[in-house]
């Protein structure tokens, strides 16, 4: 018992830090009169084994007694690391328009200033010290958590804050957002696919804000409007479920979409169930953990206006009956893929025209089963005359 009390003394204690930093001494003497390093990188040598967060107050503090004068240039940090308020003001810049409550720092620094950091560790045998790039990240990171009331997260952050030592500037990254919705087109003439920007071909530059595109005239730009107002973001990723031509009306319950929000700005935001883009109408936007890593299996319910080369009568038109519970054959190069078609309706329009509404796998191509295109059986093959696809519209479009 008296042993313990002994060890952990005050007096004992102090006489032991005292002891170590006699030691400290001893090497920072041999280290400094061979190098020239700012109180910061001096301090961060020792700091660690001493306790001690305040690397450069323990760094002047090591000059003082040693009686050496401070260098005008550091050979490890070239000064960098006694500009850590300069840099957080910096941070503070441009992550200003930026929700956050998690963030984390990064540096890029010249390999020049690794190398000195290593070669002064490696050759005064220092082990367990920070290196030069992890204290200046470490330093700045708590100044700018004080600062913002936000805490640092090393896996998971929503900023990223990137110190780039070679430009002398400072960048932000926010961690994506990930949306799911439906949408309704009412009026035909309306591609679902927006053309990226020709300056940058949809990259992102000046020209186009950096959003990719430059033009809103497409379901898609209609989506990407929003998500830009709302989320202030750079671009966006559309994973659509299924395609549609520019004539092809989506009506109903609309088309499902998933949107990746590319470097938001805002993340708390309220979205209505119902945002009306001219004829584009999109419903229930909400935000989601995260969007699907693989394809997803949907169905689809289809009106298609059909033309026909000859004559066509209510006869001609019955083997498409047999369609029902049959698989379609779709061969892309030598690949092939089956869809099942689980219910047909069709109706004559005139002697050259009928309509057919069906309900088939997602992912069937409309034209070419019309027309006959490497898709076994199709229409045309079935009614015995070429067929054309004049239209097709979407009544539902579900996920399974």
């Amino acid at each position: 018992m008296q042993t313990k009390l002994l060890a952990t003394s005050p007096s004992l204690q102090k006489l032991h830090l005292a002891k170590k930093f006699t030691q400290i001494l001893s090497i920072a003497k041999k280290i400094l009169d061979e190098y020239s390093l700012c109180t910061a990188c001096t301090g961060r040598l020792f700091a660690k084994k001493l306790g001690l967060l305040s690397y450069e107050q323990l760094g002047k503090r090591i000059y003082h007694l040693l009686q050496k004068r401070e260098p005008t240039k550091c050979f490890v940090c070239k000064n960098f690391l006694l500009k850590t308020n300069y840099f957080v003001d910096k941070l503070l810049e441009i992550s200003s328009e930026y929700e956050f409550s998690t963030f984390l720092v990064g540096a890029i620094l010249k390999p020049s200033i690794v190398d000195n950091d290593d070669e002064i560790r490696s050759k005064f045998q220092l082990r367990g010290i920070d290196s030069v790039k992890t204290d200046f990240t470490n330093q700045i990171a708590k100044i700018f958590s004080k600062k913002t009331k936000s805490r640092i997260d090393y896996l998971n952050p929503e900023i990223t804050l990137t110190i780039d030592l070679k430009t002398d500037s400072c960048q932000v990254k926010s961690k994506p957002l990930f949306l799911f919705g439906k949408y309704t087109k009412t009026e035909r003439g309306i591609p679902q696919k927006e053309k990226p920007c020709s300056n940058c071909e949809g990259n992102g530059c000046r020209t186009c804000k950096n959003h990719g595109i430059c033009t809103f005239d497409s379901v898609e730009g209609k989506i990407a409007q929003v998500v830009f107002d709302k989320f202030g973001a750079d671009q966006i990723k559309i994973t659509w479920i299924g395609g549609e031509d520019k004539t092809s009306l989506v009506l109903n319950k609309g088309r499902p979409f998933f949107v990746k929000v590319v470097n938001p700005k805002k993340r708390n935001i309220k979205l209505g169930k119902k945002i009306t883009q001219d004829k584009v109408v999109i419903h229930n936007l909400h935000l989601i953990k995260q969007n699907p890593k693989t394809s997803i299996p949907f169905k689809t319910k289809i009106q298609l206006h059909v033309e026909t080369e000859h004559n066509i009568t209510k006869d001609s038109l019955k083997p498409i009956g047999t369609l029902i519970k049959n698989t379609i054959a779709v061969y892309d190069k030598n690949k092939r893929n089956e869809k099942l078609i689980y219910s047909v309706k069709y109706d004559m329009l005139s002697s050259t025209s009928f309509s057919l509404f069906m309900t088939a796998d997602g992912g069937l191509p409309i034209k070419r089963f019309v027309e006959g295109t490497n898709v076994f059986p199709n229409l045309t093959d079935l009614i015995n005359t070429k067929c054309s696809c004049k239209e097709f519209d979407f009544h539902e479009v579900r996920l399974v």
